[in-house]
């Protein structure tokens, strides 16, 4: 397999300025995709900001928080290997459309338990569960779905890299409305507003216009295109490696959005809005990364890139731990957003340019497990050690790990080149 970039050819055919970030627009299915989804995760993120407050209101509990957040994540863990199956072999609209509905089902469930005050703690896990579940399928499909929209493989970077911008600026605005929210009407219309946001995705999925995927009828058993894709991915080191440090960082860095409504309430003092602010804060840092990624060229380079970006989020995670001001803490969580998305992103991008076709819905369920089936188990530890030892001790221990897994990646970087070339 090679991965030579000719960078005089890629300087003749790529814009400059704007028209290079926004090159991915030009892709009607893409433009639909992005104002849909762009939408539905305001709402999503507003949702995740709610649930977190919720669970940490009613129960003051740090385990608790790291609880719903592990069952939440955990089906991606189990199911996503069957998610990358059936990513590789179906309609992948089709999946991503059913995924949605029940998304929005498990919202409006969500939002009338807490509207007519009913909620539980049990209820919110049980739900927190379901939406794993989907969320399991969903992750994989949509990341190998990007290359259907995006005709150009040039322009599948630029792609991934928007959709993390959207991603993050509603990381930016969702919290913040939520924060207002949460304080003048409570949690519940944070539920129902995320349930109806969902619309929007589903209208614009119904109205893309997508070439029919080559159906290529496979006699194998699902056990066997499993074994097949991690033979694949086990076998060939860039992808390997790439995963294990991104294993490591979901296990031991990610969990900090677990922690924040801590930090809000306990180190910094603050309430809902504090929270958001925080959210927000990590939003800003993050749509930085995503403009940064979006503006390069191509995906050469983007290995070395890896490990510098690790290194940029576990030392911004040290640094918010070390932190009571809340000036300085909303500066070191915008670093920490920056690095974690370059590092998120750049891998996945790396990742999708170097797949083989035939088995990208497979290795993309790897990432996911990699990036949210790992993270669970994160939430949980998160939630056992600041129990323990506090929050930001718990914080800074994961940053120091960060360090440490991005120094050992960066050693076999000459290895996975001559694997490239």
């Amino acid at each position: 397999m090679l991965f030579i970039m000719d960078q005089n050819n890629s300087d003749s055919v790529n814009p400059k300025g704007m028209k290079r970030v926004l090159r991915a627009f030009k892709y009607r299915n893409y433009r639909l995709f992005f104002t849909g989804q762009g939408i539905s995760v305001i709402g999503s993120w507003m949702q995740r900001i709610a649930m977190s407050w919720l669970v940490y209101h009613i129960t003051n509990s740090p385990f608790l928080l790291g609880l719903v957040g592990f069952t939440g994540q955990i089906p991606t863990l189990i199911l996503a290997p069957y998610a990358g199956v059936l990513s590789d072999r179906l309609n992948r609209i089709r999946i991503i459309t059913l995924t949605q509905f029940l998304a929005l089902l498990q919202a409006l469930t969500l939002s009338i338990l807490v509207l007519t005050d009913k909620i539980l703690v049990w209820h919110i896990v049980s739900l927190s569960i379901f939406l794993g579940i989907v969320t399991a399928f969903d992750n994989p499909t949509r990341q190998a779905f990007v290359v259907e929209m995006v005709e150009n493989k040039e322009d599948l970077g630029n792609a991934i890299a928007l959709n993390s911008f959207m991603f993050n600026s509603a990381r930016l605005i969702g919290p913040s409305i939520a924060g207002i929210l949460i304080a003048i009407a409570g949690e519940g219309i944070c539920f129902l507003i995320n349930a109806i946001s969902y619309v929007a995705v589903i209208v614009a999925l119904f109205m893309m216009k997508v070439k029919p995927k080559q159906k290529t009828e496979s006699k194998k058993r699902v056990w066997q295109e499993l074994k097949e894709g991690s033979t694949y991915v086990l076998g060939f080191p860039p992808i390997r490696n790439i995963l294990l440090l991104l294993s490591l960082i979901s296990l031991v860095g990610m969990p900090y959005t677990i922690l924040l409504p801590i930090f809000a309430k306990n180190v910094l003092g603050g309430g809902p809005q504090t929270l958001g602010f925080l959210m927000a804060g990590v939003g800003c840092g993050a749509i930085g990364g995503a403009i940064f990624l979006a503006s390069r060229k191509n995906a050469q380079g983007l290995d070395g890139i890896i490990p510098i970006a690790s290194v940029v989020f576990g030392i911004g995670l040290i640094s918010f731990s070390l932190s009571r001001i809340f000036f300085v803490s909303l500066i070191l969580i915008a670093v920490s957003g920056f690095g974690m998305m370059v590092q998120n992103v750049s891998s996945n991008t790396f990742i999708q340019t170097i797949v083989d076709d035939d088995k990208r819905g497979r290795v993309m369920s790897f990432h996911s497990m990699s990036f949210m089936g790992i993270a669970p188990f994160g939430s949980l530890l998160a939630g056992s050690l600041a129990s323990r030892i506090g929050a930001p001790n718990t914080l800074m221990l994961g940053g120091i790990a960060c360090l440490l897994g991005a120094t050992a990646f960066a050693s076999q970087l000459p290895k996975m080149r001559s694997r490239l070339t």
